[in-house]
């Protein structure tokens, strides 16, 4: 009875000892592990204010780079296409001249001496029908170098660019008829009809 009361003694001093170690190991544990996550915890703040000095950077670098805007395209003032487009305004212009300019007067039943002609051709009427009918085959020479992609067969005939370039030849080709033919009789009207087909002819892609 004794032993047994002695060996209960020394089992209980013995829990009693080891207490204190166990109450150390734990709260070593708990140092460990605190630690632990307040180094993850600070680490991820380190990252994420990083993070945010970061986008402020990229931010203030693209709020102070410039912006530059296209710049709007601008045709060249001086191009095939607007010397076409001018000389067919000024052919219609000096078709309008020619026709209003004072005529000499026609010599009917003889033949016209040679002052009555030189007359005819130094006059303004002839001078302006010249003019006319050089600006009109300026004009489309100066279409087909410039427009010569425009023109296709295969979209007809009535498509508005084929029908530009023909009525715009033919007109041409009537005037230069008609300065040929004058003084002569009937080249009035053919200098008219090319004047008028010229006319439709800039109205078509006007």
């Amino acid at each position: 009875m004794k032993c047994n009361i002695g060996f209960r003694n020394m089992a209980t001093i013995a829990c009693l000892a080891a207490l204190p170690g166990m109450a150390y190991a734990d709260g070593a544990m708990q140092d460990i592990a605190i630690p632990s996550l307040a180094g993850s915890y600070t680490n991820g703040s380190k990252s994420y204010m990083l993070a945010l000095n970061d986008a402020d950077a990229v931010q203030k670098q693209a709020s102070a780079t410039p912006v530059t805007q296209a710049a709007e395209f601008e045709p060249p003032m001086f191009s095939g296409s607007n010397a076409h487009k001018y000389l067919g305004l000024g052919t219609l212009a000096l078709v309008v001249a020619t026709a209003l300019a004072p005529k000499p007067p026609e010599v009917e039943g003889r033949a016209p001496t040679q002052a009555e002609l030189d007359a005819q051709k130094s006059s303004n009427h002839a001078r302006l029908g010249r003019a006319a009918a050089t600006l009109a085959a300026a004009t489309v020479t100066t279409g087909l170098l410039a427009h010569w992609d425009d023109f296709h067969v295969e979209d007809g005939w009535t498509d508005p660019d084929n029908m530009h370039a023909l009525l715009g030849t033919a007109g041409a080709l009537a005037m230069l008829y008609a300065v040929s033919k004058a003084p002569g009789g009937g080249h009035a009207g053919v200098g008219m009809a090319g004047g008028v087909a010229m006319g439709v002819a800039i109205k078509l892609t006007w």
